[in-house]
């Protein structure tokens, strides 16, 4: 997401894979200042792999993490704003529903939607 709350890249995802699986290859080719995510994300790896591009991590410690990370509380609300864009998203019920049943096509709607988002 962009700061203002807009898609910088969509990738689409099994349900069984876990988040974190898939940051590295939403953060290639990308300069972020700041890259803001949940709990889902905490993994010292990317927080490094963040921190040498230059970028700011602002995901929160896990309840297991034996050295709990500091992290901007003010930053962190600005987390809302992709909450947000997921919200408008599913306005489409196409989308929430996942009427589509290739995985292809389902990618396909929601960059649509993603683009009727961006233009509002």
């Amino acid at each position: 997401m962009s700061g203002l709350g807009l898609p910088a890249r969509l990738t689409l995802s099994p349900g069984q894979d876990a988040d974190i699986s898939h940051a590295s290859g939403l953060l290639d080719g990308l300069a972020p200042a700041v890259v803001i995510a949940d709990k889902g994300y905490d993994k010292q790896a990317l927080v490094d792999a963040i921190e040498a591009k230059g970028g700011e991590a602002v995901i929160p410690a896990r309840s297991n993490r034996t050295v709990p990370r500091e992290i901007d509380a003010e930053r962190y609300k600005d987390r809302n704003l992709v909450e947000r864009f997921w919200a408008k998203l599913k306005q489409s019920r196409r989308v929430a529903t996942r009427y589509e049943k290739t995985a292809r096509n389902f990618l396909a709607f929601v960059q649509v939607v993603s683009i009727m988002v961006l233009l509002q």
